[in-house]
Protein backbone atom coordinates (compact mmCIF):
# COMPACT_ATOMS: atom_id res chain seq x y z
CA UNK A 1 0.00 0.00 0.00
CA UNK A 2 0.88 3.84 -0.27
CA UNK A 3 1.46 6.81 1.47
CA UNK A 4 1.41 10.06 -0.95
CA UNK A 5 2.53 13.15 0.22
CA UNK A 6 2.47 16.54 -0.87
CA UNK A 7 2.31 20.30 0.40
CA UNK A 8 -0.14 22.63 -1.45
CA UNK A 9 -0.99 26.13 -2.32
CA UNK A 10 -3.57 28.01 -0.51
CA UNK A 11 -7.03 26.73 -1.36
CA UNK A 12 -8.40 29.65 -2.88
CA UNK A 13 -9.97 29.91 -6.15
CA UNK A 14 -9.06 27.40 -9.37
CA UNK A 15 -6.42 25.98 -6.60
CA UNK A 16 -8.91 25.06 -4.41
CA UNK A 17 -11.26 23.53 -7.28
CA UNK A 18 -8.36 21.87 -8.80
CA UNK A 19 -6.19 20.39 -5.96
CA UNK A 20 -9.43 19.30 -4.13
CA UNK A 21 -9.72 17.47 -7.30
CA UNK A 22 -6.39 15.46 -7.42
CA UNK A 23 -6.44 15.13 -3.35
CA UNK A 24 -10.10 13.39 -4.09
CA UNK A 25 -8.43 11.19 -6.63
CA UNK A 26 -5.89 9.97 -4.12
CA UNK A 27 -8.26 8.88 -1.55
CA UNK A 28 -10.07 6.64 -3.92
CA UNK A 29 -6.86 5.10 -5.20
CA UNK A 30 -7.75 2.71 -2.04
CA UNK A 31 -9.35 2.13 1.25
CA UNK A 32 -5.92 1.85 2.60
CA UNK A 33 -4.01 4.90 0.88
CA UNK A 34 -2.57 7.61 3.41
CA UNK A 35 -2.18 10.93 2.55
CA UNK A 36 0.15 13.49 4.24
CA UNK A 37 -0.24 17.51 3.70
CA UNK A 38 2.72 19.30 4.36
CA UNK A 39 2.50 23.50 5.39
CA UNK A 40 0.33 25.75 7.26
CA UNK A 41 -1.51 26.82 3.69
CA UNK A 42 -5.31 28.37 3.41
CA UNK A 43 -7.31 26.04 3.76
CA UNK A 44 -4.96 22.72 4.26
CA UNK A 45 -6.16 22.00 7.94
CA UNK A 46 -9.46 22.07 6.83
CA UNK A 47 -8.98 19.88 4.35
CA UNK A 48 -7.50 17.29 5.58
CA UNK A 49 -10.30 17.14 8.52
CA UNK A 50 -12.65 16.62 5.79
CA UNK A 51 -10.61 14.26 4.11
CA UNK A 52 -9.72 12.69 6.86
CA UNK A 53 -5.59 13.34 6.04
CA UNK A 54 -3.06 13.65 8.66
CA UNK A 55 -1.58 17.15 8.22
CA UNK A 56 2.11 18.38 9.24
CA UNK A 57 1.89 22.21 9.70
CA UNK A 58 5.25 22.89 10.43
CA UNK A 59 7.92 22.82 7.19
CA UNK A 60 11.06 24.78 7.16
CA UNK A 61 11.45 27.22 4.39
CA UNK A 62 14.57 28.93 2.48
CA UNK A 63 14.79 32.68 2.93
CA UNK A 64 12.39 33.90 0.28
CA UNK A 65 9.95 31.14 2.39
CA UNK A 66 9.69 28.41 0.45
CA UNK A 67 9.20 24.83 0.85
CA UNK A 68 12.50 22.73 1.48
CA UNK A 69 12.47 19.50 0.11
CA UNK A 70 14.28 17.83 2.95
CA UNK A 71 12.20 18.86 5.61
CA UNK A 72 9.37 17.80 3.54
CA UNK A 73 10.82 14.36 2.62
CA UNK A 74 12.43 13.92 5.61
CA UNK A 75 9.61 14.09 7.96
CA UNK A 76 7.40 11.89 5.22
CA UNK A 77 10.14 9.23 5.50
CA UNK A 78 9.79 8.97 9.05
CA UNK A 79 6.12 9.27 9.55
CA UNK A 80 4.67 7.15 6.75
CA UNK A 81 2.89 4.38 8.15
CA UNK A 82 3.46 2.41 4.73
CA UNK A 83 6.78 1.20 3.63
CA UNK A 84 6.04 2.70 -0.24
CA UNK A 85 5.64 6.02 -0.63
CA UNK A 86 5.07 8.95 -3.42
CA UNK A 87 5.66 12.64 -3.19
CA UNK A 88 3.15 13.90 -6.09
CA UNK A 89 2.63 17.80 -6.38
CA UNK A 90 -0.83 18.84 -5.66
CA UNK A 91 -2.54 19.55 -9.09
CA UNK A 92 -2.15 16.21 -10.17
CA UNK A 93 -4.94 13.41 -10.65
CA UNK A 94 -4.50 10.07 -10.40
CA UNK A 95 -6.84 7.02 -11.75
CA UNK A 96 -6.12 3.21 -11.10
CA UNK A 97 -3.42 2.73 -13.88
CA UNK A 98 -1.15 4.50 -10.83
CA UNK A 99 -1.45 1.84 -8.07
CA UNK A 100 -1.25 -0.82 -11.12
CA UNK A 101 1.80 0.16 -12.20
CA UNK A 102 3.22 0.76 -8.25
CA UNK A 103 1.85 -3.08 -7.55
CA UNK A 104 3.79 -4.15 -10.64
CA UNK A 105 7.31 -2.50 -9.83
CA UNK A 106 6.55 -3.42 -6.06
CA UNK A 107 6.72 -7.26 -6.99
CA UNK A 108 9.75 -6.90 -9.46
CA UNK A 109 11.76 -5.15 -7.20
CA UNK A 110 11.39 -2.99 -4.05
CA UNK A 111 14.56 -0.61 -4.23
CA UNK A 112 12.95 1.35 -7.48
CA UNK A 113 11.95 5.49 -7.88
CA UNK A 114 8.73 5.58 -10.22
CA UNK A 115 8.25 8.37 -12.32
CA UNK A 116 5.94 9.29 -15.32
CA UNK A 117 5.08 11.86 -17.81
CA UNK A 118 2.21 14.14 -17.20
CA UNK A 119 -1.07 14.86 -19.11
CA UNK A 120 -1.62 18.63 -19.22
CA UNK A 121 -5.64 19.33 -19.56
CA UNK A 122 -7.79 22.51 -18.88
CA UNK A 123 -9.97 21.64 -16.28
CA UNK A 124 -11.88 24.25 -14.62
CA UNK A 125 -14.71 22.59 -12.79
CA UNK A 126 -15.05 19.96 -9.26
CA UNK A 127 -14.64 16.41 -11.05
CA UNK A 128 -17.99 14.10 -10.34
CA UNK A 129 -16.71 11.51 -8.18
CA UNK A 130 -19.83 9.73 -7.43
CA UNK A 131 -20.05 8.77 -11.03
CA UNK A 132 -18.42 5.16 -11.37
CA UNK A 133 -16.64 5.93 -14.76
CA UNK A 134 -14.82 9.07 -14.16
CA UNK A 135 -11.58 7.85 -14.43
CA UNK A 136 -12.37 6.55 -17.76
CA UNK A 137 -13.60 9.98 -18.73
CA UNK A 138 -10.96 11.76 -17.17
CA UNK A 139 -8.23 9.63 -18.59
CA UNK A 140 -10.19 9.99 -22.16
CA UNK A 141 -10.67 13.82 -21.89
CA UNK A 142 -7.01 14.25 -21.00
CA UNK A 143 -5.73 11.93 -24.16
CA UNK A 144 -7.86 13.76 -26.30
CA UNK A 145 -7.74 17.87 -25.21
CA UNK A 146 -3.97 17.52 -23.13
CA UNK A 147 -1.10 17.25 -24.39
CA UNK A 148 1.74 15.05 -23.03
CA UNK A 149 4.43 16.98 -21.80
CA UNK A 150 8.39 16.10 -22.21
CA UNK A 151 10.76 14.14 -19.87
CA UNK A 152 12.06 17.05 -17.93
CA UNK A 153 8.35 17.79 -16.51
CA UNK A 154 8.30 15.27 -13.64
CA UNK A 155 5.45 15.72 -10.91
CA UNK A 156 5.75 12.12 -8.93
CA UNK A 157 8.46 10.27 -7.39
CA UNK A 158 7.27 6.66 -6.02
CA UNK A 159 10.05 5.26 -4.05
CA UNK A 160 10.50 2.71 -0.48
CA UNK A 161 10.63 5.04 2.38
CA UNK A 162 14.14 5.60 3.55
CA UNK A 163 15.30 5.71 -0.44
CA UNK A 164 16.84 9.70 0.44
CA UNK A 165 18.36 9.62 4.03
CA UNK A 166 20.60 12.74 2.77
CA UNK A 167 18.82 15.60 1.24
CA UNK A 168 20.07 19.42 0.24
CA UNK A 169 18.54 22.29 1.76
CA UNK A 170 17.14 22.62 -1.95
CA UNK A 171 13.23 23.81 -1.92
CA UNK A 172 9.68 22.72 -3.96
CA UNK A 173 8.37 25.14 -5.72
CA UNK A 174 10.80 26.03 -8.25
CA UNK A 175 13.22 23.88 -10.45
CA UNK A 176 16.01 21.21 -10.41
CA UNK A 177 14.62 19.32 -7.40
CA UNK A 178 12.43 17.03 -9.47
CA UNK A 179 16.05 16.62 -11.36
CA UNK A 180 17.97 15.74 -8.23
CA UNK A 181 15.59 13.58 -6.89
CA UNK A 182 15.99 11.24 -9.81
CA UNK A 183 19.52 11.60 -10.47
CA UNK A 184 20.00 11.20 -6.64
CA UNK A 185 17.80 7.33 -6.94
CA UNK A 186 20.32 6.33 -9.85
CA UNK A 187 23.27 7.18 -7.87
CA UNK A 188 21.99 5.56 -4.61
CA UNK A 189 21.31 2.20 -6.78
CA UNK A 190 17.22 2.22 -6.97
CA UNK A 191 15.75 0.97 -10.12
CA UNK A 192 14.57 4.11 -12.14
CA UNK A 193 11.45 2.87 -14.02
CA UNK A 194 9.10 5.27 -16.55
CA UNK A 195 5.81 4.24 -16.31
CA UNK A 196 4.16 7.16 -18.46
CA UNK A 197 3.38 4.47 -20.93
CA UNK A 198 0.68 3.02 -18.55
CA UNK A 199 -0.09 5.77 -16.33
CA UNK A 200 -2.33 8.74 -16.79
CA UNK A 201 -0.88 11.15 -14.77
CA UNK A 202 -3.22 14.22 -14.99
CA UNK A 203 -1.68 17.70 -14.31
CA UNK A 204 -4.24 20.02 -14.35
CA UNK A 205 -3.31 23.32 -15.46
CA UNK A 206 -3.46 26.64 -13.44
CA UNK A 207 -1.12 29.70 -13.47
CA UNK A 208 1.91 30.64 -11.76
CA UNK A 209 0.41 33.39 -9.84
CA UNK A 210 1.44 32.38 -6.40
CA UNK A 211 5.07 33.63 -7.26
CA UNK A 212 5.27 37.66 -7.75
CA UNK A 213 7.38 37.58 -11.10
CA UNK A 214 5.11 34.39 -12.45
CA UNK A 215 6.77 31.51 -14.65
CA UNK A 216 10.02 33.50 -14.64
CA UNK A 217 10.67 33.68 -10.99
CA UNK A 218 9.56 30.29 -10.28
CA UNK A 219 12.54 29.07 -12.96
CA UNK A 220 15.29 32.20 -12.33
CA UNK A 221 14.62 33.63 -8.88
CA UNK A 222 17.30 33.47 -6.45
CA UNK A 223 15.91 29.68 -5.06
CA UNK A 224 16.04 28.58 -8.47
CA UNK A 225 19.53 29.66 -8.58
CA UNK A 226 20.44 28.42 -5.40
CA UNK A 227 18.34 24.71 -6.34
CA UNK A 228 20.54 24.45 -9.12
CA UNK A 229 24.11 25.05 -7.43
CA UNK A 230 23.30 22.20 -4.58
CA UNK A 231 21.76 19.77 -6.99
CA UNK A 232 23.98 19.48 -9.21
CA UNK A 233 27.02 19.77 -6.86
CA UNK A 234 25.38 16.64 -4.81
CA UNK A 235 25.33 14.11 -8.00
CA UNK A 236 24.49 13.81 -11.98
CA UNK A 237 21.31 15.23 -12.46
CA UNK A 238 18.66 13.59 -14.27
CA UNK A 239 15.47 13.46 -16.03
CA UNK A 240 12.77 10.82 -16.84
CA UNK A 241 14.57 10.26 -20.16
CA UNK A 242 17.19 9.13 -17.93
CA UNK A 243 15.25 6.11 -16.42
CA UNK A 244 17.06 3.22 -16.91
CA UNK A 245 14.30 0.63 -17.00
CA UNK A 246 10.33 1.30 -18.73
CA UNK A 247 6.76 -0.38 -17.64
CA UNK A 248 5.09 -1.28 -21.00
CA UNK A 249 2.31 -3.43 -21.53
CA UNK A 250 4.50 -6.37 -21.85
CA UNK A 251 6.23 -5.36 -18.22
CA UNK A 252 8.92 -4.39 -17.34
CA UNK A 253 12.01 -3.51 -19.98
CA UNK A 254 14.72 -2.32 -20.11
CA UNK A 255 15.02 0.95 -21.10
CA UNK A 256 18.78 0.23 -24.15
CA UNK A 257 19.04 4.23 -25.01
CA UNK A 258 18.69 5.89 -21.07
CA UNK A 259 22.78 6.25 -21.42
CA UNK A 260 21.92 8.69 -24.47
CA UNK A 261 19.57 10.85 -22.77
CA UNK A 262 22.62 13.65 -21.79
CA UNK A 263 23.57 13.62 -25.34
CA UNK A 264 20.11 13.77 -26.56
CA UNK A 265 19.08 16.69 -24.05
CA UNK A 266 22.53 18.92 -25.69
CA UNK A 267 21.18 18.32 -29.06
CA UNK A 268 18.12 19.53 -28.55
CA UNK A 269 19.30 22.41 -26.85
CA UNK A 270 21.46 23.40 -29.74
CA UNK A 271 18.70 22.37 -32.11
CA UNK A 272 16.06 25.05 -30.88
CA UNK A 273 19.01 27.60 -30.32
CA UNK A 274 19.80 27.01 -34.27
CA UNK A 275 15.81 27.14 -35.02
CA UNK A 276 15.55 30.25 -33.53
CA UNK A 277 18.31 32.01 -35.00
CA UNK A 278 17.21 31.20 -38.31
CA UNK A 279 13.47 32.40 -37.57
CA UNK A 280 14.94 35.47 -36.48
CA UNK A 281 17.64 36.24 -39.42
CA UNK A 282 16.24 34.42 -42.27
CA UNK A 283 12.69 33.02 -42.09
CA UNK A 284 11.02 36.66 -40.28
CA UNK A 285 12.80 38.72 -42.61
CA UNK A 286 12.32 36.46 -45.55
CA UNK A 287 8.47 36.53 -44.47
CA UNK A 288 8.17 40.71 -44.20
CA UNK A 289 9.75 40.92 -47.62
CA UNK A 290 8.14 38.55 -49.83
CA UNK A 291 4.70 39.62 -48.37
CA UNK A 292 3.06 41.49 -50.73
CA UNK A 293 3.82 39.34 -53.48
CA UNK A 294 2.30 36.68 -51.80
CA UNK A 295 -0.67 38.68 -50.36
CA UNK A 296 -1.36 39.62 -54.45
CA UNK A 297 -1.49 35.82 -55.30
CA UNK A 298 -3.33 34.74 -52.35
CA UNK A 299 -1.21 33.04 -50.32
CA UNK A 300 -1.84 34.08 -46.71
CA UNK A 301 -1.51 32.43 -43.61
CA UNK A 302 -4.66 31.22 -43.09
CA UNK A 303 -5.34 29.82 -46.90
CA UNK A 304 -2.24 27.26 -46.57
CA UNK A 305 -2.92 23.94 -45.59
CA UNK A 306 -2.09 23.04 -42.09
CA UNK A 307 1.04 21.11 -41.98
CA UNK A 308 0.25 19.96 -37.96
CA UNK A 309 -2.58 18.66 -38.64
CA UNK A 310 -2.57 14.97 -37.32
CA UNK A 311 0.83 15.60 -35.65
CA UNK A 312 1.11 14.60 -31.85
CA UNK A 313 0.30 18.01 -30.04
CA UNK A 314 3.53 19.56 -27.93
CA UNK A 315 3.60 22.15 -25.51
CA UNK A 316 5.16 25.22 -26.57
CA UNK A 317 7.70 24.72 -23.99
CA UNK A 318 8.58 21.69 -25.24
CA UNK A 319 9.56 22.57 -28.96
Amino acid sequence: MITLFSTPKPFRGHINVIQRNALQSWKLLHPDVEVILFGDDEGAAEICREFGFRHEPEVQRSELRTKRLDSIFGKAQQIAKHRTICYANCDIIFARDFFHAQSALATWNPNHLMVGRRWDVDITEPLHFEDSHWQQKIIVHAKKEGIQRFYHNIDYFLFPRGLYKEIPPLVIGRIWWDHWLVGKARALGAAVVDVSEMVCAIHQNHDYAYHAKGIEGVWNDEDARRNHQLAKADCRLGTIEDAPYRLTPGGIEKNGLYWFAPTKRSWRAASKNVRGAIRTNFWHPLLNLTRPVRHSLGLKRNALPDASQGAERKHWMDQ
